[in-house]
């Protein structure tokens, strides 16, 4: 298929396996969650039956008094006794996901976004200097103004654009492996640059 090149007259060719693919919603569903499950750290501790602090005396006699019978207070069914399965820091959440199901959902995503008409290709975009003002212009030239993820190629990444873009709030500058799920849709306008275009079809074509 063709993408149109934002402000010029010219497109680009681009592989109808990455951007004109059948939006697949389980499978980006599942992708997400395991994105979001993977970047999960543990951050909860419980005590369990040894942590709590309680005395090892037995609360009562074993026989003859009518009640259930009980060998510490630090049972999982007294109050202030230790967790059964309790939460730990080194808890782990992740989540397999093979690489095929993965280029799957990013090829979904993509698709998505040029069908929602929310992606758009430049020739190229670069930084003259590392002045946020200047690059936030370049922006606004191009007709801009929404949340935005900026997809430009390895090579063209240098240091003036990464701190000329970086004090924007609603603007996120990153190469295509960076390109993650959960920014791809959260950003209302995805912009890639015609060789990012080219690393993203070499990574999922």
């Amino acid at each position: 298929m063709e993408l149109n090149i934002l402000n010029e007259q010219g497109k680009v060719e681009a592989a109808d396996a990455v951007f004109a693919r059948e939006y697949n919603e389980a499978l980006v569903h599942q992708i997400v969650v395991a994105f979001q499950a993977n970047a999960r750290l543990g951050t909860r501790a419980q005590l369990n039956r040894r942590d709590v602090h309680h005395s090892t005396k037995k609360p009562w006699r074993q026989k003859g008094t009518g009640r259930a019978r009980s060998g510490m207070t630090s049972s999982p069914l007294w109050r202030g006794g230790g967790r059964t399965f309790p939460n730990t820091p080194d808890e782990n959440f992740s989540q397999k996901v093979n690489k095929k199901m993965f280029r799957a959902a990013m090829a979904s995503i993509y698709s998505k976004l040029v069908t929602d008409a929310r992606f758009a290709v430049v020739e190229a975009l670069k930084a003259e200097t590392p002045k946020t003002k200047d690059f936030a212009g370049q922006l606004k030239t191009l007709g801009l103004n929404e949340r935005t993820l900026i997809i430009i190629g390895e090579e063209e990444l240098d240091d003036n654009i990464i701190l000329a873009s970086r004090n924007l709030k609603d603007v996120l500058v990153v190469t295509p492996r960076y390109a993650d799920p959960l920014c791809l849709l959260y950003f209302d306008k995805v912009v890639a640059t015609k060789a990012a275009v080219a690393q993203i079809e070499e990574m999922l074509a």
